[in-house]
């Protein structure tokens, strides 16, 4: 059974609540599209909670796991660790992902517009930012160079995964480039269709050679278009590198 708006509503002003009785929680905030007015049908539960001086987060991550496994039936999560905090993403049968976030009270602070103070205080506002043009050339070029040694290994399900990442860092930088949000390709579908449409063809269709390199070529020559645009020098430095990977 597929969850529904109302469902994921209720379950969120119910984790909302008990988080107000919480005596370690010193601030919580809605994060993800429901705080900026842009959720739909398939969005998430993102809440994000300080955490007192002097608590370990294992001990209100624990807390909270157990309540969501015992109240609402999670069957299973994972941990995703940034910087100091800890996102703990639960599944529910319904399909319903809820994405817990844990700070030390001292690194609660607002990150970006997808950020709502529900009570409590934060600690400020986190350094805005994407990441830099030369950090996103760097992966590519990376990628690059798996990919080409991949292919040459005889290594085909690898080299399909490097030259997919050359795309995805192509994406980032794009979004970045034209005001998108770019993180997790989530601005993706928003580029300009002559920005996008392109990078169909970095798509690997089958494990031969032939098509890897094929693929390796486009995903390649996108990568060096998007370095252009932002950093022609940058782009100057390494096209040559790059292209004689993709030789």
């Amino acid at each position: 059974m597929i969850f529904t708006p109302e469902e994921r509503e209720a379950l969120r002003e119910a984790l909302i609540a008990r988080a107000r009785t919480d005596p370690r929680i010193t601030g919580a905030a809605m994060t993800g599209s429901a705080s900026v007015g842009r959720e739909d049908r398939w969005s998430d539960v993102d809440l994000a909670f300080g955490i007192a001086d002097g608590v370990p987060l294992h001990e209100p991550l624990a807390d909270w796991t157990e309540h969501m496994e015992r109240q609402h039936g999670a069957v299973h999560h994972l941990d995703v660790l940034r910087g100091p905090a800890i996102y703990r993403v639960f599944l529910l049968p319904s399909t319903l992902q809820v994405d817990l976030a844990f700070f030390p009270a001292a690194a609660f602070v607002a990150r970006g517009e997808t950020f709502r103070l529900l009570f409590g205080t934060h600690a400020g506002l986190a350094p805005a930012g994407p990441p830099t043009v030369a950090h996103l050339a760097g992966l590519g070029w990376l990628h690059a160079l798996h990919a080409r040694t991949c292919i040459q290994r005889g290594r085909p399900w690898q080299a399909e995964y490097m030259i997919s990442g050359i795309r995805d860092t192509v994406v980032t930088l794009a979004c970045v480039r034209h005001g998108l949000p770019w993180a997790d390709g989530r601005g993706v579908d928003a580029l300009p269709a002559e920005v996008a449409a392109p990078l169909a063809g970095a798509l690997v269709a089958a494990l031969d050679p032939g098509e890897l390199r094929r693929a390796f070529g486009v995903a390649g020559e996108a990568l060096l278009a998007e370095v252009r645009a932002a950093d022609p020098d940058l782009h100057d430095r390494i096209a040559g590198t790059v292209r004689e990977l993709m030789a």
